[in-house]
């Protein structure tokens, strides 16, 4: 009989959604929205799953204890009951994270020295020995969590955070995280039944993430490992038929096209595809966004390597995403705001039948854009509050467009 166990998921702000919806397609029982993350039910299998299919996902923890505590030293002896000899032995180098949202416990460090040695005074009073805390590459990751008074003591089941897929080998300044793109493409209602184009496409992230959907390929197949396989009940077999399973996948009958403004980019986006093996499906070129002349019907298709967009008079719209500069690393307010003009006027003149969606945090250049958007989802790129703004793309007027 397999045994079930609570898991919790966790996100970005504003992809909590769409992660309770992949656990659901996953079929993971009690799924609820918390903050910044989904919690869940399942077995061992399903926690394999979730570390390798899950897009949305930047680690899976398995709680193992809660209580209520007011300091430090009461984290100490609620840690020290803990039954250890499940999780680990006395030759198992662990690393601890603390994660603190309190006004009671202003020290995080602290509070990871005295689960420290919780542990270690428990194994020294079991058999008079003490494991070694090992800090780079852990056989067992501990997280704590405190949320004012109440601790949880968790497993992390992912180790290196699950953005990190393993194929980016080449990037640029202040590129996308991988979970957030994969995020913002399902909030744009991606699925591989259009064409694609990211005029603005950096190291790639955005082309990657979006063929990784379109084929439906789990975007754990890229990376070296997981925690969870350092587990003393790690199951090899069970993880092996995971990984070896690809009946999800699905063909991909049209194309994603990527340009940049730097060389530079365009070079390191095409390292990261060919390490990805997308590159059957995805074209990148170096042109500035200035300087498009109807994308889907003339420029890019005269350009070696780009074939027509196919599906700009289709009823499914092509998709456009653009993750332009934010403005914190250029000059003058006045570069930002003439930037997303171009932008604007590009999306205007040259992708009408086109959905564009733009992600930023800087809502006075947004304005500059010079078109209304049809949807809003505020997110969070890192530590920045953003908007990733819709404009469904159109010729002439919009009353003559909706009754089109």
């Amino acid at each position: 009989m397999k045994t079930s166990f609570k898991m919790l998921a966790k996100t970005f702000k504003g992809l909590e959604p769409v992660l309770a919806q992949e656990l659901t397609e996953l079929r993971a029982s009690d799924v609820a929205i918390e903050r910044r993350a989904v919690s869940f039910t399942g077995d061992k299998e399903l926690l394999y799953r979730a570390n390798f299919c899950l897009r949305t996902a930047i680690r899976i923890l398995v709680p193992i204890a809660t209580f209520k505590a007011k300091d430090a030293d009461a984290v100490y002896q609620q840690a020290k009951q803990i039954d250890w000899s499940q999780y680990m032995n006395v030759s198992t180098g662990f690393a601890i994270d603390a994660t603190v949202y309190s006004e009671t416990f202003r020290h995080s460090k602290y509070v990871t020295y005295r689960v420290k040695d919780a542990i270690a005074d428990y194994w020294t009073e079991k058999i008079g020995k003490r494991p070694s805390v090992k800090l780079t590459d852990p056989d067992l990751q501990l997280n704590v969590h405190i949320a004012n008074e109440t601790v949880t003591l968790s497993l992390d089941s992912s180790g290196d955070s699950l953005h990190k897929r393993g194929y980016r080998v080449a990037t640029t300044e202040a590129p996308i995280n991988e979970v957030l793109a994969a995020g913002l493409l399902k909030l744009a209602g991606w699925n591989g039944q259009t064409d694609l184009y990211d005029p603005m496409c950096g190291s790639g992230t955005f082309l990657i993430e979006a063929a990784l959907i379109a084929l439906n390929i789990a975007p754990g197949v890229f990376r070296k490992g997981f925690a969870f396989e350092k587990w003393m009940d790690f199951d090899k077999a069970l993880f092996e038929q995971i990984y070896n399973d690809d009946s999800q996948e699905r063909p991909f009958t049209h194309h994603i096209y990527g340009s940049d403004a730097s060389f530079y980019a365009v070079q390191q986006a095409i390292k990261n595809i060919r390490e990805s093996g997308m590159q059957r499906y995805i074209d990148v070129h170096q042109i500035r966004i200035q300087e498009l002349k109807d994308p889907f019907n003339s420029q890019l298709s005269k350009l070696d390597g780009f074939s027509q967009l196919s599906t700009l008079n289709s009823k499914l719209s092509p998709l456009v995403i653009i993750n332009p500069p934010y403005g914190e690393r250029l000059a003058q307010d006045k570069d930002v705001m003439r930037l997303y003009g171009d932008i604007g006027s590009a999306l205007k003149h040259h992708f009408a039948g086109a959905k564009a969606w733009i992600i930023s945090s800087n809502e006075d250049a947004l304005k500059c854009i010079g078109l209304k958007p049809s949807k809003r989802i505020r997110v969070m790129n890192g530590e920045l509050d953003c908007l990733f703004n819709q404009y469904e793309l159109f010729a002439g007027d919009r009353k003559t467009w909706k009754q089109s």
